[in-house]
Order: structure tokens, then sequence, then C-alpha cells
């Protein structure tokens, strides 16, 4: 049963974050909710959740600090059993033309978005070989495959997401566990606010920005039993962006 599998959601406190882990509560998974700084709105999907009968722990850390995410992930492996999914979504943009682009700018965005993955992934992934089953879903970006103007930061970072997920998907195909990517385009959350829309919606062949919960379904699907056959993939929830 899936009450039973344990789902770690990493900026699980808004946007797509928050979609997916009310989308994989309501599927029936227990969450553990990752945040940085958002403890209130962490706080916030927790009584939801709980309201709603599904099962949540919080969990806080800087996805970007190796140290600090090696501590606090050992700490719970030691309580805990494997993760059945690993859904890394958490993630940053900080946005400029590149040749005004200052260090500063870049290193947060690799550090924080690309660095992530080593960081979160890497002290859980023993224990989910060991059990020889489980889910591990990156959250990339249409940045990622078709680069973006004034994100080559956030390109670079996405882009090495990719990567990394299909060079993972290889190594443990024979554990059965799967390795994949979704690929969000322009979705409406935060982070999207200051996008020019006249200038992109003339690229989206649906005409319309995405729903947080439309990207969510796809996670949702991807940790299921129903996916085991699909893994090294790319799935991208864009409205038809090419």
């Amino acid at each position: 049963m899936n009450e039973e599998k344990k789902v770690l959601v990493t900026g699980a406190s808004k946007g797509i974050g928050r979609a997916i882990a009310m989308a994989v509560s309501g599927a029936g998974y227990q969450v553990t909710a990752h945040y940085h700084k958002g403890k209130e709105a962490a706080e916030n999907l927790q009584k939801e959740i709980l309201q709603n009968g599904g099962k949540i722990e919080l969990i806080q850390f800087d996805i970007s600090n190796r140290d600090e995410c090696q501590e606090k992930l050992d700490k719970w492996s030691e309580k805990n059993e494997a993760f059945w999914g690993i859904i890394s979504n958490a993630g940053i943009a900080a946005d400029d033309s590149f040749p005004g682009m200052s260090g500063e700018y870049w290193d947060s965005v690799l550090r924080t978005d690309l660095d992530s993955f080593y960081n979160v992934i890497h002290p859980l992934v023993l224990p989910i070989c060991r059990k020889k089953k489980g889910r591990i879903i990156t959250i990339s970006s249409v940045s990622g495959i078709m680069g973006n103007r004034g994100q080559v930061n956030y390109s670079a970072a996405k882009a090495g997401i990719i990567g990394a997920t299909k060079a993972l998907a290889v190594e443990l195909a024979s554990r059965s566990i799967t390795v994949n990517c979704i690929a969000p385009g322009v979705i409406d959350t935060e982070m999207s606010r200051d996008v020019p829309m006249d200038i992109v919606l003339p690229s989206i062949p649906m005409g319309r920005t995405g729903k947080p919960e439309e990207v969510a379904s796809v996670a949702v699907f991807l940790l299921s039993e129903q996916a085991s056959y699909i893994t090294r993939q790319v799935i991208s929830v864009n409205g038809g962006m090419v």
C-alpha cells in the first residue's frame, strides 16, 4: 500500500513543490516535505495535508550546503527506512543578461539548482539501492532543453540536471530503481510572475501557462508501480513548446 511508502519532496513549501507534495499525499504516500526558509508556508502545507487525512513530516536544510544536507539526511536515515521516492524539486533563479551576470548570480544558481542533485540524492541513494526498488524524480525546466535569454546560469544548471538524471538512471536500472526528469515550461507560480507574458505566450502552442497541479500529476504517475518500465526519460510539461 502507498501509505507505507515515504516520499521526499524538496522545495515543498510553495509553487510546484507544494502541488507535488499535495498530490503525492493525495495518492496515499507519506510525505517528507523539505523547506529552507519558508517555515510558515511549510507548516501550512503540513496542516492542510493532516486535515485531509494524509501523513507528513517536515525537514529543514539548505540544499546548496553539502555538509548540512549530509548531516540532516543521515540523521533521518538512522531513524527511518529508505525512501520509496525522492523528488528533487527545489531551486532558484537569478536572471540577467550574460555579459552583465555577476559571479554571485552564476554561483548561487549552480550551487542551488545543480549541486543539490548530489547534495540531496547522494546521501539517500545507497539505502534505496539496498532495497532494490524506488523512484527518483528530478525537476528540470524547458530552459534546460532549449535555453532562454537572460538565464544562461539557470539553463546550464537545468541542462546539467538532465544529464545527471540520465546517467544515474543507467547506473540504477538493474536495481529496479527508475530515475526520470520532468521539465516544466511556464508554470503559474511565484517564479514566473515577472515573465513577460506578451512575449512568451505566442511561443506556447496551447496559448496559456501551465498549472502546478499539471506537473504534480506527472510526478505522481512516475512514483507509481505502473511506471516501473519508464526510466532515463525527460517528460516535458510545457504546452507544446519546442
